[in-house]
């Protein structure tokens, strides 16, 4: 069983992001680099999540770690 993420933040990262290009969203919680992974998670369970930009602007990504659409926010932090 996989123990629960850490809460970065209860909010999601307003991040510009660039058509095309991947980014790699943390999973657990613990990098020092949110709300992308730092390699933080090894030894863990977890993974980092890959999103690659559809176009280029502003995306919200998931800053409790709970949405159901990672690595995007789904408003699940307004339940914690």
């Amino acid at each position: 069983m996989t123990d629960a993420p850490k809460i970065a933040q209860t909010a999601p990262f307003p991040i510009e992001v660039e058509e095309g290009k991947n980014y790699f969203w943390c999973a657990c919680g613990q990098s020092q680099r949110q709300p992308f992974c730092d390699g933080s998670h090894k030894g863990s369970d977890f993974t980092p999540v890959k999103y690659t930009a559809e176009k280029t602007g502003k995306v919200f990504f998931c800053g409790c770690k709970h949405s159901s659409r990672q690595p995007l926010c789904d408003g699940s932090h307004k339940a914690l």
